[in-house]
């Protein structure tokens, strides 16, 4: 790619990436916390510089970026003549150390994508999170239930608890637990992940940063954005009080709720979806790019 060209896409990314983690960065400038929007920066661990860093993905080598890029991880400059010399992503030595994590996120993506997305959880997990928990216990203490400890129980009582997403499951209260309608495990993750879930929405952003630098700038922030807005949405459902940050509950214990739940869920599950699609073609091109060489030891060594 011409050093013009790459040179203004990277520029453009650090742009938006800037723009979208503004407030997060302010804040904690300042000393202060979000209960909402910091989450994406508290749960998972890219951070902002992290974030901001533009690549092309694989099998892209970047004109002249050779000495810039020879501290990048698992980036490695390439000869040029008398020129200065262009960088790419070293696939040999990347697959040597994270095949690992792209199998098991192939196989996830894949596997979510052919299993029929669920649109009937109505955001119950964040309810079976305090179910029975006594307010100093809750774990955003700085937040009031939207109707109070006793009609969030009530609600918990009154629905099937149906989550599927062992990380949310985990954070169920004791007494919640053994009311769900599976027993979600790190083990079991591949075989119930679904579309439909926000949590497993949220995480599209999660693996296409630990792919790193085989997955295009583009798709990691879009990624990231898609999880921005999931992570309102599931805190509108929620049972705590978010209206003092300027957000509309989405109350699930009704039947209007419950719809307006499931039509955002159907949107997000489509975007996710194609998300998981751009994230699949990433780590495609990525094996189609890498030495036939090292394809031949994994093969042996497998």
């Amino acid at each position: 790619m011409p050093e013009h060209e790459w040179r203004a896409l990277e520029r453009a990314h650090a742009e938006r990436a800037d723009a979208l983690t503004a407030a997060h960065r302010e804040r904690k400038s300042r000393g202060e916390r979000h209960p909402i929007e910091d989450f994406l920066f508290t749960y998972y661990t890219t951070t902002p510089g992290q974030l901001r860093r533009w690549h092309p993905g694989a099998g892209v080598a970047l004109a002249g970026a050779g000495e810039e890029r020879a501290s990048w991880r698992h980036y490695r400059p390439e000869p040029a003549g008398d020129a200065v010399a262009d960088a790419a992503v070293d696939l040999e030595e990347y697959f040597a150390k994270r095949s690992g994590t792209v199998d098991y996120v192939e196989s996830l993506l894949e596997r979510t994508l052919d299993r029929p997305p669920r649109f009937g959880c109505f955001g119950l997990h964040e309810w079976a999170m305090v179910y029975r928990m006594s307010p100093e216990h809750l774990r955003h203490r700085g937040l009031e239930l939207r109707v109070g400890h006793e009609a969030t129980d009530a609600v918990v009582d009154a629905h099937p608890i149906v989550c599927t997403h062992f990380d949310a499951y985990r954070f169920f209260t004791d007494a919640a637990l053994p009311l769900n309608e599976l027993t979600p495990t790190r083990e079991s993750q591949r075989d119930l992940e679904q579309s439909g879930c926000l949590h497993a929405g949220m995480d599209v952003y999660k693996w296409a940063a630990k792919l790193g630098p085989i997955v295009p700038g583009a798709v990691l922030l879009d990624a990231f954005v898609l999880a921005s807005e999931i992570r309102e949405v599931d805190m509108r459902a929620s049972p705590y009080e978010v209206s003092g940050f300027g957000l509309a509950a989405i109350p699930i214990e009704t039947p209007e709720g419950k719809r307006e739940y499931a039509d955002l869920q159907r949107g997000f599950a489509a975007r996710g979806d194609a998300l998981r699609r751009q994230v699949l073609a990433a780590i495609s091109v990525a094996r189609a790019e890498r030495p036939a060489e090292a394809e031949a030891c994994a093969g042996r060594s497998d």
